[in-house]
């Protein structure tokens, strides 16, 4: 239902600036076809990215024009404040009514003269599912903690203003009460961060190789090889979460050349079994023996027995 006050605040509404903001955030909360919502002050000002004196001056001229309505005999959830968008309710009303003869049937724009569908106790009784319930104050009011409205159910708490009350010196693992222990991976705090030791090959991974024709560039020794190169250069980085060791890989993976028979591999990790390896050569020494292949000189001990 809130798509169809959206609609009504998108379409028909006259505010401006701020207030249409306004208006829309209260617009996106409405359930029924009675277009009452519920809003906090705070989540206004978050949602509309303004000032909390604008919106304050956003209600007041919404309220003049008669687009909103404070229904101040009601409460949302933690108190909050119930407004009522009027106009959207009586379009709403005036769309139903004409489709009961005709789905299609056009209607005309909506206009101040429009009437506007009362608010009855059985409507109100319908809000008590999304939060809103009549102000306490009344004999005639039922608890909100029991709906039955038994005298031995106590009243709901007003919530306790911010920064007050004991902390305990331990504070929570969510949310830590000592300012002198602040949050560890905050930037990846929703996934837990791994050496690149502890970081194996995915499916997801692996399917992008194959894929994007690395797997069948590389071979599988080929991307085996390279794998251990990428471990071997990324083995002193710090831990990073597992998406962040797939990306890098998949980038390293993308820029390793294939493998030549007959040459040195010049990238070859030290103890892999490679020709540096074999050789005991170093990187120098296997660039040096790489250039003089590719100009068909002996090397190593061949050419010494030269």
């Amino acid at each position: 239902m809130s798509v169809d006050a959206r609609e009504w605040g998108w379409e028909h509404s006259s505010s401006k600036g701020v207030a249409r903001l306004v208006l829309l955030s209260i617009a996106d909360r409405v359930p029924d076809e009675h277009c009452v919502a519920w809003a906090s002050l705070a989540s206004l000002v978050t949602r509309t990215n303004a000032s909390r004196t604008a919106v304050r001056t956003a209600l007041a001229a919404l309220a003049e024009s008669g687009e909103l309505e404070l229904l101040d005999h009601l409460d949302g959830p933690q108190r909050t404040s119930v407004y009522r968008l009027p106009r959207a309710a009586a379009w709403l009303a005036k769309v139903a009514e004409a489709a009961k003869d005709d789905p299609d049937a056009y209607v005309e724009p909506p206009t101040a003269s429009d009437p506007v569908p009362e608010l009855d106790q059985e409507a109100e009784k319908k809000l008590r599912r999304y939060g809103i319930w009549p102000k306490k104050g009344k004999e005639s009011d039922p608890s909100r903690r029991n709906p039955t409205g038994a005298e031995s159910d106590p009243p709901r708490r007003n919530p306790p203003p911010r920064r007050a009350g004991i902390r305990t010196v331990e504070g929570t693992d969510s949310a830590p009460q000592n300012r002198s222990k602040p949050k560890v991976n905050r930037r990846y705090s929703s996934a837990a961060v791994i050496p690149v030791a502890d970081w194996r090959v995915d499916p997801a991974s692996r399917a992008w190789a194959d894929q994007h024709g690395h797997l069948a560039r590389l071979g599988e020794a080929g991307l085996h090889a390279a794998d251990a190169k990428w471990r071997a250069h990324r083995a002193d980085f710090k831990p990073r979460p597992a998406a962040a060791w797939a990306a890098d890989w998949r980038s390293w993976i993308a820029r390793e050349n294939s493998p030549a028979s007959g040459r040195p591999n010049r990238y070859a990790v030290p103890d892999n079994g490679g020709p540096s390896a074999t050789g005991g050569m170093t990187r120098a020494e296997a660039h040096t023996a790489a250039l003089l292949a590719a100009l068909g000189e002996p090397t190593g001990e061949g050419a010494a027995a030269q």
